[in-house]
């Protein structure tokens, strides 16, 4: 087993590929503070946070030596990859995540489980595919695009290590060898 180094972790991917979940344990596991970049951005009603705030509430969740931060807001990416030493990238294949996003949906709509907040999920909602509002059109929108992208990003912050997952299992393999 390797120790784990790094305090300063950033764990992106796609909508529904595990990166809360993750990130949460691996806080957990490691005593870091868990910063959940979509509790920082939604307001109740869903209502972004502006911009210029998001950015200071950012700035003061990742003050100090030692947390884990779960999201991929290219708002805040210099703030964070700046001073962030490893990034976990969970790269999962489409239909994983396809699914795991209905699966959470259907839940989180029939529960109506509180989000951020106030907010809560409507299942009706995304499935209008046309619309903005709709996680399942925002996968789409934004999958292949981040498989093109995150390898050119990675490249602009050669101080970060990465940590690369192509499946769910090949992550939690990883983590249940950590030690920190």
């Amino acid at each position: 087993m390797d120790r784990f180094p790094y305090k300063r972790i950033v764990v992106i991917g796609t909508t529904s590929s595990g990166k809360s979940t993750l990130a949460g344990e691996l806080a957990r596991k490691f005593n870091l503070r868990f910063v959940e970049l979509d509790a920082l951005y939604w307001r109740p009603n869903w209502k972004p946070t502006p911009p210029l705030e998001f950015r200071e509430k950012v700035l003061e969740a990742i003050e100090g030596g030692a947390w884990i931060v779960a999201g991929n807001y290219s708002s805040v990416r210099d703030l964070i990859w700046n001073k962030a030493e490893c990034v976990i990238w969970l790269d999962y294949p489409f239909r994983i995540v396809f699914w795991r996003l209905i699966k959470r949906t259907i839940h989180r709509s029939v529960t109506q489980e509180l989000l951020w907040g106030t907010n809560t999920e409507s299942f009706w909602k995304h499935l209008k595919l046309w619309s903005e509002d709709s996680l399942i059109h925002w996968l789409f929108k934004t999958y292949w695009r981040r498989k093109r992208e995150t390898p050119l990003l990675l490249r602009q912050y050669l101080h970060l290590k990465a940590f690369h997952f192509k499946h769910p299992k090949e992550a939690q393999a990883w983590v249940s060898d950590l030690v920190f």
